[in-house]
C-alpha cells in the first residue's frame, strides 16, 4: 500500500501578487477548477493508496483542512513550526508512518506541480513501486524537452529493471549552453523533486548520511499533540533542526538512488511564464482570466479579479491584477518577481505576505477601506461557524448585518442580529460572533481606535485551537 506524502509548504514568491506567504500558490486555482493541492490529491484516485499525510506550515493548517474537505478527502496533517526544507519534512512523515506500526511505500509529492498526463504518471508510479520494494530510493526524472536553466538535472546511469536507471549524478541548475549539452546527450532529466521509498529505508539512509536531522526530528516527535486532524511536534526542539533538502542530505550520497523517467506534461509552475506555457491560449497566443479586452496584442498572460483590464499593442507581457496590487512585467523577466517581493519585505509592506481578502477557518474578511484610526471590513461567516470569544485593548467595533443572521455575544448579553440591524462592541468588551443559520452570514465591521492590528486579539475561547 502506498502512503502519499504531500509537501504543501513554500511561499511561491515568483507568482506574486497572486501567491503570497499567507496564501501561496499550492492553495490557489491557477490552472484549473481545483487548487493545485486538490489536483495533486485527485491525481491519486487510481492508485492503491491510503489516506494522504500532508505536511504544511502551522499558519496554513486551516487552508489544507478546508481544501481536503471540499474534495471529500481525509488525512493527517503534520504541522511544521517553521520550514526546514525537504529532508526534515520527509523524515517527520516517515517517523509518523513507522509510529503507526507500518512501513509503507511513501510517495512523496509536491502540492504545487502540474501533471497533465495522469496515465503516464500512474505508469511511472507503478514502476517505482517495484524498485522501492527492492529497497531502492526512487526519484522521478522529467523527460526534458528544452534546455531549461531553472531546474536541476539528474544524469542516468546503467539500467536497473524495465523502467529505471541508477542515478549517476545530480547536477545544479546549469547555464543555457550546459543545459543544451545535457539535452543533446539524452542522458539527463529534470529533477522533479518527487520520490518513492520505504519509510524505513529513508530513515536508515538519513541516519547514515545526516544523523543530526534525524535526531532532532525524533526528539521533536516524542511529545506529539493532536487536535482535529492536526499533528503538532515540539516547536522548540524542531527549531534546532538543520535546514537541508533531501537531495543534499540523502539522494546525492546514497548508492541506492534510481531514477524513473516521467514524460507526463509536467511543470512545477515556478513562474508566470510557466503558467502561460501550460495554459490554453487564443489564436494570438494570449491567455486571459477575468474581464479582459485586447487589441493588437500577442503572447500575453492577463489575470484579473474584479475589474476590467484592457491592453493595446503589447507583446510578451504579463499583467496580474489583485485587489491591492498589480504586476506588469515582460514575460522574459518574471523569474525576477521574487526581487520585488524582497523589496516589499524590506519596506515592511504587508502586500508580500497577505492579501486584502484573508481566509480564516470560520470564513473570510476583506479589508475594503483603511484610514487613520479606522478600518472597514466585509466579513463572511460560514454556516455553523463561530469566531473566537475575544476582546481588544485598542479598538471598538460596530457590526452591521447585510444578510443572514448573527448570534452575538456582547459582554454578558447573547442576542440575535438580523439584516439591517447592528450592534456596537466597546473597547475591552468580551465578544463573539456566530452564524447559527444555513446560509453565509455577511456583515460590515467598522473598527475605530488607536491601533487596529490583527495582533490586538485576546482569545478567551476558540473552536479552532488558536492561541
Amino acid at each position: 500500500m502506498i502512503l502519499p506524502v504531500i509537501m504543501a509548504g513554500g511561499s511561491g514568491t515568483r507568482l506574486w501578487p497572486l501567491s503570497r506567504a499567507m496564501y501561496p500558490k499550492q492553495f490557489l486555482k491557477i490552472v484549473g477548477e481545483n487548487t493545485m493541492l486538490q489536483d495533486t490529491l485527485m491525481r491519486l484516485n487510481n492508485l492503491d493508496s491510503t489516506a494522504p499525510l500532508v505536511i504544511c506550515n502551522e499558519e496554513h493548517r486551516f487552508l489544507v483542512a478546508e481544501q481536503l474537505r471540499e474534495i471529500e478527502r481525509s488525512g493527517q496533517i503534520i504541522l511544521e513550526p517553521e520550514g526546514r526544507n525537504t529532508a526534515p519534512a520527509i523524515a517527520l512523515a516517515a517517523l509518523q508512518a513507522i509510529k503507526n506500526d507500518t512501513d509503507p511505500l511513501m510517495l512523496v509529492l509536491a502540492a504545487d506541480h502540474v501533471i497533465k498526463n495522469v496515465e503516464s504518471f500512474e505508469t511511472a508510479v507503478a514502476a517505482a513501486v517495484d524498485l522501492a520494494k527492492q529497497d531502492k530510493l526512487v526519484t522521478f526524472g522529467i523527460v526534458a524537452d528544452s534546455p531549461e536553466t531553472g531546474y536541476g538535472y539528474i544524469k542516468r546511469g546503467e539500467s536497473c529493471g524495465d523502467k529505471g536507471f541508477k542515478v549517476n549524478q545530480f547536477v545544479e541548475k546549469p547555464d543555457k549552453a550546459t543545459a543544451e549539452k545535457y539535452i543533446q546527450t539524452g542522458e539527463f532529466y529534470w529533477n522533479s523533486g518527487m520520490f518513492m521509498f520505504k519509510a524505513s529505508r529513508y530513515l536508515d539512509e538519513l541516519e547514515k548520511y545526516f544523523p543530526e536531522i534525524l535526531d532532532v526530528c525524533r526528539k521533536s516527535m516524542e511529545t506529539l499533540t493532536s487536535d482535529m486532524d492536526f499533528i503538532r511536534i515540539d516547536a522548540e526542539v524542531f527549531a534546532a533542526c538543520p535546514s537541508e533538502s533531501i537531495d543534499y542530505a540523502v539522494m546525492e550520497k546514497t548508492d541506492s538512488a534510481v531514477v524513473i523517467p516521467l514524460d507526463a506534461q509536467w511543470s512545477d509552475i515556478g513562474s508566470w511564464s510557466a503558467i502561460w506555457d501550460v495554459s490554453e491560449k487564443d489564436a494570438s497566443g494570449n491567455r486571459f482570466l477575468g474581464d479582459v479586452i485586447t487589441e493588437d496584442s500577442n503572447n500575453c498572460l492577463i489575470h484579473g479579479e474584479d475589474r476590467l483590464i484592457t491592453i493595446l499593442g503589447l507583446e510578451n507581457v504579463v499583467v496580474i491584477d489583485t485587489k491591492d496590487a498589480i504586476l506588469v512585467a515582460d514575460k522574459s523577466k518574471v523569474q525576477d518577481v521574487k526581487i520585488i517581493v524582497e523589496q516589499l519585505k524590506r519596506s515592511k509592506r504587508a502586500e508580500w505576505k497577505i492579501h486584502r481578502e484573508v481566509y480564516r477557518p470560520w470564513g473570510k474578511y476583506d479589508s475594503i477601506d483603511v484610514g487613520n484610526r479606522y478600518q472597514v471590513k466585509r466579513i463572511t461567516v460560514k454556516p455553523g461557524a463561530k469566531l473566537s470569544l475575544q476582546m481588544h485593548h485598542h479598538r471598538a467595533e460596530h457590526w452591521v448585518v447585510v444578510s443572514g443572521t448573527a448570534r452575538v455575544t456582547n459582554g454578558d448579553e447573547i442576542f440575535m442580529v438580523t439584516e439591517n440591524e447592528s450592534t456596537y462592541i466597546p473597547i475591552g468588551q468580551v465578544h463573539a460572533l456566530e452564524n447559527p443559520g444555513k446560509v453565509p452570514l455577511e456583515l460590515i465591521e467598522v473598527q475605530t481606535g488607536s491601533y487596529l492590528g490583527e495582533d490586538d486579539i485576546v482569545r478567551l475561547e476558540d473552536n479552532y485551537g488558536r492561541k
